[in-house]
């Protein structure tokens, strides 16, 4: 059964963090900088919430704060489910669909070593039909 594992060796064990202090617009660049979806809030190395682009429409825009002079800890969801490299990809659909989230981080030994998204797990499990696909399809051929 494929793996959160799998996931990392393929793309990488590099996330994105911002501290709880920094100013929503900073945590915005960073994101918009890497093409990313949501950033992990860190101190002192430990987890300490997610701040994603649903967290800024819901919690700065249509609240009327501003990006510029509000910390990410006044807006970012704490409370975060975390998953290991040993959690299948399906344990990790269901949570993210049971709990509408788009990110997992990844920990081991109480470190962030990642973090998975929707997309990453989509796509593996994509890749994983296409092939069983054309197994089959190969095995019918021949014979």
């Amino acid at each position: 059964m494929i793996n959160v594992n799998d996931i990392l060796k393929e793309k990488g064990n590099q996330y994105y963090a911002v501290s709880p202090s920094a100013n929503v617009i900073d945590a915005l660049r960073l994101m918009a900088e890497k093409n990313i979806g949501a950033v992990l809030v860190m101190e002192n190395d430990q987890l300490v919430g997610i701040f994603s682009e649903r967290d800024y429409a819901r919690k700065v825009v249509l609240a009327g704060k501003s990006s510029l002079n509000t910390p990410v800890s006044e807006i970012m969801s704490t409370g975060v489910i975390t998953v290991t490299k040993e959690t299948s990809l399906n344990d990790c659909m269901q949570i993210m669909t049971d709990k509408h989230f788009r990110h997992l981080p990844v920990i081991e030994d109480n470190k962030v070593i990642g973090v998975v998204s929707i997309g990453d797990i989509v796509s593996r499990i994509i890749r994983e039909q296409r092939n069983t696909i054309q197994q089959l399809e190969n095995y019918i051929i021949r014979g």
